[in-house]
């Protein structure tokens, strides 16, 4: 997926409890000119449950795991027909702001959107 001439593309990061891997990719993120950047999470105890405003909102949504996917499918299931969303398989395993979790958001994120 390429940036277009100077639009601006919306974004948003989803794991369970929006505790640590979807805030730290919004966190990684958050000041790239070409990206707005929103996190959320998929249970009723995370700390922003992503809603369908949220789903509507984003060009592209990237989920931690294969089961944030189905959870947002199973809730959303019209909203998301045309949406881009993309599995990035970081297992919860890292806290906040992790220098591996990090590494992980720049290169796997930043090669899609191709801003790399």
């Amino acid at each position: 997926m390429l940036i277009i001439d100077d639009e601006v593309m919306n974004i948003i990061f989803i794991c369970s409890r929006n505790q640590w891997r979807s805030p730290t990719g919004e966190k990684v993120w958050r000041n790239h000119p070409a990206l707005n950047v929103r996190s959320a999470g998929t249970s009723p105890s995370a700390k922003r449950t992503v809603s369908a405003k949220d789903v509507q909102w984003a060009d592209v949504i990237f989920v931690m795991e294969e089961k944030h996917k189905n959870r947002l499918k199973a809730q959303f299931t019209r909203l998301l027909n045309h949406k881009d969303i993309q599995v990035l398989d970081i297992p919860d395993e890292y806290q906040y702001m992790d220098s591996e979790l990090v590494k992980i958001m720049e290169q796997t994120v930043g090669s899609y959107l191709k801003l790399t």
